[in-house]
């Protein structure tokens, strides 16, 4: 419901604090424009939930999604976690993804053969942060492959399609998926907009080092009974951030990524060390560039994943010092941070709100788990 949402959630908060808006009884969201009490500030605990390293070895845990609906092996609240690095903890070689239930409980959802999959995957399979599950039991993920944990030997992957029992279906290659790195998607059930960051556009076998050619990508997906999601249209909606090889990170590009009520898409600019907005990125036909910054340096650290709070707030964890930090993008301002590992650097990378927004889940890659704040 996008009524005054198009005029601004940011301005429809400011009116309703200056007591002069007064929204229609239709306005869903209008406690969340009252309320701006930082989403962070409530949980002081965190938890091990669970190892996130399967049978074959796996480690390095990128993609953290919690499964909407419960359909054939996948059930509602659990959370499905994507493993990055294989079992000699070479990057970009992992190809398992793991279910998680709310009390600890461990399964392997898939583990993904490059010799067998259905569709081209440039490169084969490394599985990346780029995770979602979709209302209608869908899984895609993305794969940023390499042969050797380098990344003279990356190359661009693809997205990877799965049913809701872990078989994967199709991919969804070119048309500028260059190393599809996070994703989030918004989703009616039949119609979905998937939003992709590329971290690998201009970069070939690892050279040049850096380069100013990461993008964003939105894809409209339709789905039709029980057909695999047809790929409908591809946008290029955000060009030009900064991406380059590094020997721990692999790749440092534009990683997280999370669609505010409003249509604007909030994207973690890691090298830039911000958080980028790009507007109407729902239904806009052209780039936005780097998008407009909503906030740089202060707490930021390199930020890696993101995702909205319920109150509207734009959550990111750092991958330089431990760190979640949570942003008001009305106010263009960090209003809470916390550690969530005291480990340090290049520990935490996906999140995702838990259920009932009773906290936040995030991998720990330094201790391969699933831990949640709260």
């Amino acid at each position: 419901m996008k009524f005054a949402l198009k005029a601004g959630i940011c301005a429809a908060a400011a009116a309703l604090a200056a007591g002069t808006f007064a929204p229609s009884a239709s306005a869903h969201s209008t406690d969340e424009w009252r309320s701006r009490t930082p989403f962070i500030n409530q949980f002081n605990k965190t938890s091990v939930i669970a190892s996130t390293v399967p049978a074959n070895g796996d480690v390095n845990p990128y993609g953290v999604a919690v499964v909407p609906r419960s359909k054939d092996n996948l059930r509602k609240g659990e959370v499905l976690v994507s493993n990055f690095n294989n079992a000699n903890n070479q990057q970009g070689t992992g190809t398992t993804i793991v279910q998680i239930s709310r009390d600890g409980k461990v399964r392997l959802f898939a583990r993904i053969d490059a010799d067998k999959l259905p569709g081209a995957c440039p490169g084969g399979v490394g599985l990346t942060t780029a995770l979602v599950v979709l209302r209608t039991g869908w899984v895609i993920v993305g794969s940023l492959p390499t042969a050797d944990g380098t990344s003279a030997t990356a190359q661009a992957g693809c997205l990877i399609v799965l049913d809701s029992k872990g078989k994967v279906r199709e991919t969804f290659s070119g048309h500028g998926i260059n190393g599809p790195w996070d994703m989030t998607a918004d989703d009616d059930g039949e119609s979905v907009d998937l939003f992709l960051t590329n971290v690998l556009n201009g970069i070939v076998g690892g050279v040049p080092a850096t380069t100013n050619q990461g993008t964003v990508l939105r894809l409209e997906l339709k789905i039709e009974g029980s057909k695999p999601p047809a790929l409908r249209k591809i946008t290029t909606i955000g060009s030009g951030f900064t991406e380059k090889t590094d020997p721990d990170a692999l790749i440092i590009g534009p990683t997280g990524v999370g669609l505010g009520k409003d249509g604007t898409l909030y994207v973690a600019d890691t090298v830039a060390n911000r958080i980028a907005a790009i507007p109407d990125a729902d239904d806009r036909k052209t780039s936005a560039g780097t998008g407009r910054t909503i906030t740089q340096n202060g707490h930021l650290s390199g930020p890696l994943g993101l995702a909205i709070a319920p109150n509207g707030n734009v959550l990111t964890v750092n991958s330089g010092d431990g760190n979640i930090v949570e942003t008001n993008p009305c106010q263009k301002t960090q209003v809470a941070f916390r550690t969530l590992d005291d480990l340090g650097a290049g520990a935490l990378f996906g999140l995702a709100i838990a259920p009932e927004n009773r906290g936040v889940y995030f991998v720990d890659d330094t201790n391969n788990r699933l831990d949640l704040l709260h």
